[in-house]
């Protein structure tokens, strides 16, 4: 099957200068196989077009933030890259739309801080697109190079959203399907922003793990241990991921031992018509049912066909608690 140019129609034309086209319909459609096209597909701005030098001050951030860490030794390794050989890949700019001779980046605002930072001027590709081809672009470029992390991109994802870009947007620029941006939306919806940001990147947690502290984080019963984490001495002292697994082990109360009991409890039950015998044993780490008599087999059968609905029930109960 031929690749499908996501960005097709989304760069000028003669016809419609300064307001790109925007033909594409249905998400999953939209999306790309692999990181190789996608970055194919990210380059496709810059191909043909003019390199010129600009000052980096005249260059302004993006509207809308990606990252969550920008000081980090991916960064400082950069810095170093292009002050030994120099920019190798240009940045994508567009003319800023309220200030004359000023830009802002699409893409490449870490290259672009690492010239401010070198004093030198930065090589950048000028490009008039409109704001909605500027974040597909830059969520494009980013995923292409793989190096946000999974709240950063859940992150990127809500300030889309908040911007007013509906689902079909937000897919396409994270390359990412409707369910996975379901997921990421979950994730923030339960999570207050200062969480996040307290935490950073952390580059090392993936999804999962970032759906169960939402989980958590998110019950009101847990609000106090969430600020008491968060206010600790040493919390921000530590790296982002030890952050995360700090803000979860106190959060994961099933995590924590079972203490130990001298001896296991002991319980019986018996029906008014004396059918079924049972006795219970629990010592905090096991638990176990025997029965015996008339009805004991039949009622045990109807037990165990029932075992899922119980448990889901034994689930809402423990979250109407913890709420």
């Amino acid at each position: 099957m031929a690749r499908k140019n996501l960005l097709e129609g989304l760069t000028e034309t003669p016809e419609s200068a300064g307001a790109p086209n925007y033909p594409m319909r249905g998400a999953g459609r939209s999306l790309v196989r692999s990181l190789d096209e996608l970055a194919k597909q990210a380059e496709k701005f810059l191909e043909g077009e003019a390199v010129v030098d600009l000052n980096p001050e005249l260059v302004e951030a993006s509207f809308v933030k990606d990252r969550l860490s920008e000081d980090d030794e991916a960064f400082r390794a950069l810095v170093e890259a292009i002050r030994a050989r120099g920019q190798d890949t240009p940045i994508l700019v567009r003319p800023h739309s309220k200030i004359d001779g000023h830009y802002q980046v699409v893409f490449g605002h870490r290259r672009l801080r690492a010239a401010r930072e070198l004093g030198r001027n930065v090589r950048a590709v000028v490009k008039a697109i409109d704001d909605r081809t500027h974040v597909i672009a830059q969520g494009q470029e980013n995923s292409a190079r793989a190096d946000l992390t999974f709240i950063e991109r859940a992150l990127f994802a809500n300030r889309l959203e908040e911007l007013g870009y509906d689902r079909e947007v937000i897919s396409t620029a994270l390359a990412a399907n409707a369910a996975s941006v379901s997921k990421m939306m979950s994730v923030m919806e339960r999570l207050p922003q200062e969480v996040v940001q307290a935490i950073g990147p952390a580059p090392g947690v993936g999804r999962e793990r970032w759906v169960e502290l939402s989980l958590l984080a998110g019950r009101s019963a847990n609000a106090a241990d969430v600020a008491k984490v968060l206010e600790g001495d040493n919390f921000h002292q530590l790296p982002s991921d030890k952050r995360f697994g700090a803000l979860y082990a106190a959060l994961n109360k099933s995590a924590r031992p079972v203490k130990k009991t001298t001896a296991a409890r002991k319980m019986t039950w018996q029906p008014l018509d004396k059918a079924v015998q049972a006795e219970m044993k629990n010592d905090g780490k096991a638990f176990s049912l025997s029965m015996k008599a008339r009805n004991a087999g039949r009622f045990g059968e109807f037990l165990s066909t029932r075992l899922d609905a119980l448990y889901e029930q034994f689930l809402a109960e423990e979250g109407k608690q913890g709420d």
